[in-house]
């Protein structure tokens, strides 16, 4: 702690003091969008403008601001119920993360993963688990407001993992950029925030907690795309009552077949079909993220513009043949067992992951859907997991006896509920070729976030200076660049 207290001693630099008393009300009441990078020019007839200056990019204190903010904030609090009111335990473990994040995500999932992009490169923003996050935050003042400079720029430079050493670059023409964006977005000078979200993991934790409902509750789930085929030997009983008139129409595909629907451990009444599944509102996370971000750039100054990225799925690949430097994910081509009508993406190849860098929990990175799923659970009960490590479990009671009787009382998943999350796993991937089929294992919600120095003189030569207050005090607060 020694270099911690020296550190705390140093004094606050000019801009990080102005960015904590800039009021968030503020903030909220003049974020807009500025899009006019400095160095950069616009024609637009009787408004256009040249510029006289050279691309100016964040400094690397602006950026570390930014990255941090995208991360590990502290310890989430489990303050739900544990029992039902007409008997029964509550499903105590949903979450996949107990340390918390800057922004809420389904169940805690923190799927969403950041690119940075600026003239340096192209950089994934790692997050911190567990014991690892909780370390890195402990050797941090609680509080931002007490970190120094090279509190924010050793954090930052601790989760930057660089993946190119060029800025992520495709021709400027449709389809890779939409209209203004071929002009203005992505130019030299610009730090872009790039989302990408992890669908794997928060799909299978999605299955297990509807699975963890009641006995005769549980969801019966059904391939919507696929019609009834029959295997097992009650299958075809069921097929053939079907073809008599002996019994109901079975229009769509059981998953589990016709035991799974009369067993008893779900309620056939109550389906779910899987074209309905898709991202599991996994996504939502990065919008919450880009807000904060957008917010924090307007206390520091800064240009933001949320914006249309280069299209799926180039920006995903890496091909200089086709001078496509995009984030280099592997493309995973659909290998179904059987010709079959499919949703699209499902036909389409699939974006698994960086290897090495950012792997999702699907072939080729695992064996099987079944050990996918068993991941899962050891990433939520085993001995690091998120329920199984009761030392950072235990960080947000004030007893450590409060943590140890709320994780004995927590129901887990049953082996049943682990069982037909397997069972529905292993059917889209042998159906479809890949998993999930009906969303991307990266979801791409097809938006960046750019940041950028203003070009101060076409602002003041056309708008109302009230617009842009805030970034023409910038250099000021900041200091010139």
């Amino acid at each position: 702690m020694t270099e911690i207290n020296q550190l705390l001693t140093e004094p606050l630099a000019s801009g990080l003091k102005e960015l904590f008393r800039y009021p968030l009300m503020e903030a909220i009441t003049e974020r807009r969008t500025r899009r006019l990078a400095r160095g950069a020019s616009v024609k637009a007839g009787e408004l256009s403008h040249t510029s006289q200056n050279q691309p100016d990019p964040l400094t690397p204190l602006e950026e570390a601001i930014l990255i941090v903010a995208t991360g590990m904030t502290g310890i989430t609090t489990h303050d739900g119920p544990l029992d039902k009111p007409e008997g029964g335990k509550e499903l105590g473990t949903p979450f996949l993360n107990i340390v918390g994040r800057s922004a809420s995500s389904a169940d805690n999932s923190q799927a969403t993963s950041f690119f940075m992009i600026n003239d340096e490169g192209i950089w994934l923003i790692k997050k911190l688990k567990g014991r690892e996050a909780l370390a890195d935050l402990g050797d941090l003042p609680p509080k931002w407001e007490d970190w120094s400079e090279e509190h924010w720029l050793k954090t930052a430079a601790a989760a930057k993992h660089q993946i190119s050493d060029r800025r992520l670059d495709f021709p400027r023409i449709y389809p890779y950029y939409l209209g203004w964006n071929k002009q203005i977005s992505n130019l030299p000078g610009t730090t872009l925030f790039f989302p990408v979200v992890d669908c794997t993991r928060q799909y299978i934790n999605v299955l297990l907690i509807l699975l963890s409902e009641p006995d005769g509750q549980k969801p019966l789930f059904i391939d919507d795309w696929q019609k009834f085929r029959p295997k097992s030997l009650s299958d075809w009983a069921a097929w053939v009552g079907m073809h008599l008139g002996l019994s109901p129409k079975i229009p769509y595909q059981p998953i589990g077949g016709i035991e799974r629907v009369k067993g008893g451990f779900v309620n056939p009444n109550n389906t779910v079909p899987l074209g309905l599944a898709q991202t599991m509102r996994t996504e939502h996370e990065c919008f919450f993220i880009l807000q904060n971000l957008m917010l924090i750039g307007q206390a520091m100054g800064v240009g933001g513009w949320v914006h249309g990225s280069v299209f799926q799925p180039y920006i995903l690949e890496h091909n200089p043949a086709k001078e496509w430097y995009g984030l280099g994910f592997r493309m995973e081509p659909p290998t179904p067992k059987r010709s079959i009508w499919a949703p699209p993406p499902a036909t389409q190849p699939n974006p698994v992951g960086i290897d090495g860098v950012l792997e999702g929990l699907c072939p080729p990175y695992i064996q099987s859907m079944d050990e996918a799923v068993d991941r899962v659970v050891e990433e939520k009960y085993g001995s690091q997991g998120a329920y199984g490590d009761k030392d950072v479990f235990a960080r947000s009671y004030k007893s450590r006896s409060s943590a140890e009787a709320f994780l004995r009382d927590a129901a887990p998943h049953s082996p049943e509920t682990i069982q037909y999350t397997k069972d529905i796993c292993n059917y889209i991937y042998e159906t479809y070729g890949r998993f999930p089929a009906h969303i991307d294992a990266f979801f791409v919600p097809g938006i960046w976030l750019q940041f950028s120095h203003l070009e101060l003189e076409y602002y003041q030569k056309y708008y109302d200076p009230a617009l842009f207050r805030r970034q023409a005090q910038h250099d000021e607060i900041w200091g010139n660049h």
